[in-house]
């Protein structure tokens, strides 16, 4: 494995995290993350937020707001 350079290791970290290179440009990453304190902050950063971003998915509006916004919805729909 090749240091992939601090350029390369923040454009593709996004794939990275979400498990999304071939296995050697993963591997290059993971190295070179590995290896500097200021992609592996970079990293840190990012599956904090993608954890954040996926728990927020998880989450379900309450009961009588979702039946509001369907109500409105097709309130919009049948005046058109």
């Amino acid at each position: 494995m090749t240091d992939c350079g601090c350029e390369k290791a923040k454009a593709e970290l996004e794939e990275y995290l979400h498990n999304e290179l071939k296995a050697d440009d993963a591997a290059d990453i993971c190295d070179h993350i590995a290896n500097c304190p200021d992609c592996a902050n970079e990293a840190h950063i990012g599956e904090v937020l993608t954890i954040a971003v996926q728990r927020a998915c998880r989450e379900t509006a309450p009961e009588d707001l979702r039946a509001q916004v369907l109500l409105s919805i097709r309130e919009i729909q049948s005046s058109h």
